[in-house]
């Protein structure tokens, strides 16, 4: 891997355990401690992806223009400031200003960066996003066990360490990600390509056909920090422990890798068939989940889960960067991310919704809906190119996939 790509994989490992520190714990604080409902907690963080999907594209499209360094810094300035603001000022109603602000700036630095892995490291192909995709996950891993440590002593402190750590990647990016070359607006052949704005062209219908599965996907994994999170609570399980199932969910994506690498190149032929596999999982472990009451069974249940997200994650940007024409890969992984975003924004309000006004049993049965739905979309999404299997595998095939 070369050396440019470690300077990415570094920074995104620091702006995770940062962010790790913070996002897990978001319902439990507002619902907990700030004394909020949970229809009221999802409508908190509904704004901050708002913000994120405003960020997102607007990240991708400062990639474009302006490159990657001067974008992901221009993203990491308003989040510091935000996640600075939060330390002093994290009760009600400065908490959500902040928090949706934090959403924003995130949002610039994400399809950046994974724009830049793309064209930083072309020839990697998969490889470039799933080497960002385990770098969220270490931090991941690090900053959720940090982070349930940390707050059982006080939540004061999480805003604290959270605001420490995203300073380091401030730095790193600001003397290390100038030396990461990227295409510049003269290096691209067809320059007004980026201008053109949004044009359903073969390869747009086709991802955005595939961001919505990636987006139900998200919807129905972010029940774990919402609804899910405060149901674990209700049965006795305490921060700690709940912290543990995210350090587990980050450990197993990095120490699994290789074996779950060997699986998707040996038994599943494309990118699709990789999502539909992880799809498939990912209801088994929701059905695992619905009957959970002890410990040990959520962590069985969030083992089946991170197997799940680890064929869906990666391939999708994948995909993205796949279809992309020249000039406009920021734009596509900032789709990307903006899918993400939405099933982060409506997952928490949606799921809080159902379990204040009806059940548990109720999300579960409408979380089988939801992905069963996202497996139909991910089955179609390549037929709106209006080519055969074997030129879509082709063309990926020679952009490196």
């Amino acid at each position: 891997m070369p050396k440019r790509i470690w300077l990415l994989i570094i920074g995104m490992i620091i702006n995770m355990t940062g962010a790790s520190f913070l996002w897990p714990f978001n319902t439990i604080y507002i619902h907990g401690h700030l004394e909020k409902s949970l229809s009221v907690a999802g409508m908190a963080l509904m704004f901050n992806s708002i913000a994120g999907v405003i960020g997102n594209m607007l990240g991708g499209w400062l990639f474009d223009r302006i490159g990657g360094y001067k974008s992901i810094l221009t993203g990491i300035v308003i989040t510091l400031l935000s996640i600075s603001g939060m330390v002093f000022y994290h009760e009600w109603p400065f908490y959500v200003v902040f928090l949706t602000l934090i959403g924003f700036g995130s949002g610039i630095v994400f399809p950046a960066m994974f724009a830049m892995v793309g064209d930083a490291w072309p020839e990697g192909g998969r490889k470039a996003f799933n080497a960002l995709y385990v770098a969220q996950n270490v931090g991941v891993a690090i900053g959720s066990a940090a982070g349930g440590f940390v707050a059982s002593f006080s939540f004061h402190y999480i805003f604290i360490a959270n605001a420490v750590l995203y300073t380091v990647f401030f730095f790193i990016a600001l003397f290390g990600f100038g030396s990461i070359q990227t295409k510049k607006k003269s290096d691209i052949a067809d320059v007004k390509s980026i201008s053109n704005g949004f044009t359903l062209t073969g390869p747009m219908k086709a991802l955005l056909v595939v961001c919505i599965a990636y987006a139900l996907c998200w919807f129905s994994y972010v029940q774990w920090q919402g609804a899910l999170a405060t149901h674990i609570q209700a049965l006795d399980i305490d921060l700690k422990q709940y912290s543990l199932l995210w350090t587990i969910n980050g450990a197993l994506i990095v120490l699994a890798q290789p074996l779950v690498s060997m699986i998707v190149s040996r038994f599943t032929r494309s990118l699709k068939q990789q999502i539909i596999v992880g799809i498939l999982i990912l209801m088994v472990s929701f059905g695992v989940v619905s009957i959970a009451e002890q410990f040990t069974m959520f962590v069985v249940a969030m083992v089946i889960l991170t197997i799940g997200e680890m064929f869906v994650w990666p391939a999708v940007p994948t995909i993205a960067n796949n279809l992309a024409p020249e000039g406009r890969v920021g734009f596509y992984q900032g789709i990307v991310n903006s899918a993400a975003t939405g099933g982060r924004m409506f997952g928490p309000l949606v799921g809080g919704a159902i379990v204040d006004n009806s059940n548990i049993t109720m999300l579960f049965i409408f979380l089988f809906a939801v992905l069963t739905f996202a497996l139909v979309m991910a089955s179609l999404y390549d037929r709106v190119l209006q080519v055969d299997t074997v030129k879509e595998e082709e063309v990926f095939i020679q952009k490196g996939s």
